[in-house]
């Protein structure tokens, strides 16, 4: 089977200038192929494109997050209806606010408790959105709002501003994007008493040896640098290949903090797709639609456009039980049971817009998908 097709999706974004490289891992019936091309910065000369070039993988890490808690709750270690307030007391009573858009003060109190589920669906009323409101000014001005790079502050510190913010809505009756991974990646670290990185390195990376994928790069002499386009279209360095992502973070992040390369978010979806890590209950949980109409109704379009809806820590496309997740930073991730296809595309060009939309390489795997084998 060839996969020329596919290649030919962003090999065309790299002869525009659109994108300096790219790395993709494709599964396609059983078939697999990784490919690189390209180069990992802008500049003439940069090193090219290699299979083992480590990419940023921003809110590609959200999946993986899910299956660790997962991990932990077929353990026993937590419950998904256990209230986060016992290992977190900063978000015990959280105040909800009466709009999503009015002023912070006019609050009332929460009807019920945040639990680690509503962590885990982003349904706790803690997280980001694309408007303007006093809600969002305050994320900004207390560094908690999401951002691709990272948090510059501590995981405690996190946690505490958060907590001092009110919901936009009742625990459970809406949902918003992002922070609620991240308040979960501390909650499972209390709860546990080890790191992110260490329960991690013990329930996913070591069992599937994905030996390059970590809370910062293990060689940053195979990073690629980080870019986003500029109002002219040219793209901006946001993050040379030493630069923040090349050392431990401020705080380790569940929502998009991990560093890796194709290969191993490869061999991560195929051990989900193929019935590895967890009990075939569990996998069928987390590649479900969570959402109640109600939930999903609240989400604004740019993050689950129509067709789409989130399960236990990754999106999912309900008509055709696909799953999986794009990032920020040019990164995605796609388990698609109904076309027996997984597909990883990682890039240096942050998403921007529409136009940054992974629709195009994801239609050339599922075209490929169609033809007979030869």
């Amino acid at each position: 089977m060839s996969f020329d097709e596919i290649w030919a999706v962003p090999d065309a974004a790299v002869a525009s200038g659109r994108i300096p490289g790219y790395v993709a891992a494709v599964r396609v019936r059983g078939h697999v192929e990784i490919h690189a091309a390209g180069r990992t910065a802008i500049e003439a000369g940069s090193p090219p494109m290699r299979t083992n070039t480590l990419f940023r993988i921003a809110s590609v890490t959200k999946p993986i997050g899910g299956v660790l808690t997962l991990s932990l709750v077929e353990d026993g270690v937590i419950a998904l209806d256990d209230e986060v307030a016992r290992w977190a007391p900063e978000l015990a009573s959280p105040r909800v606010l009466r709009a999503a858009d009015g002023p912070l003060d006019d609050t009332v109190p929460a009807v019920r408790p945040v639990t680690v589920r509503h962590l885990l669906t982003l349904t706790s009323g803690w997280g980001v959105g694309l408007e303007s409101s006093p809600l969002i000014t305050a994320m900004m001005e207390r560094g908690v709002f999401a951002s691709p790079m990272g948090h510059t502050i501590g995981a405690d510190e996190f946690i505490a501003r958060v907590g001092q913010l009110p919901l936009v809505f009742q625990p459970g009756e809406g949902w918003r994007y992002e922070t609620s991974m991240n308040l979960l990646g501390i909650v499972l670290e209390r709860a546990t008493g080890r790191t992110l990185s260490e329960l991690l390195a013990e329930r996913v990376f070591g069992p599937l040896g994905l030996a390059d994928t970590a809370f910062a790069a293990v060689d940053p002499a195979r990073m690629a640098a980080a870019y986003r386009p500029g109002d002219d279209g040219a793209l901006e360095l946001t993050d040379p290949p030493d630069g923040r992502f090349a050392r431990p973070p401020g705080f380790e992040q569940l929502s998009g903090g991990l560093v890796s390369t194709a290969g191993d978010i490869l061999r991560f979806c195929n051990a989900i797709a193929d019935g590895e890590l967890l009990s075939d209950a569990s996998r069928a949980a987390f590649s479900a639609d969570a959402l109640t109409p109600q939930q999903r109704a609240t989400a604004s379009d740019a993050f689950l456009p129509p067709g789409a809806s989130w399960g236990l820590g990754t999106g999912v496309i309900t008509e055709t039980g696909a799953w999986g997740w794009t990032g920020g930073t040019g990164t995605t991730a796609s388990v698609d049971p109904s076309h027996d296809t997984v597909a990883v595309l990682l890039t240096q060009r942050a998403m921007a817009g529409p136009d940054d939309s992974p629709e195009d390489f994801y239609g050339a795997v599922e075209a490929a998908a169609q033809r007979p084998l030869s």
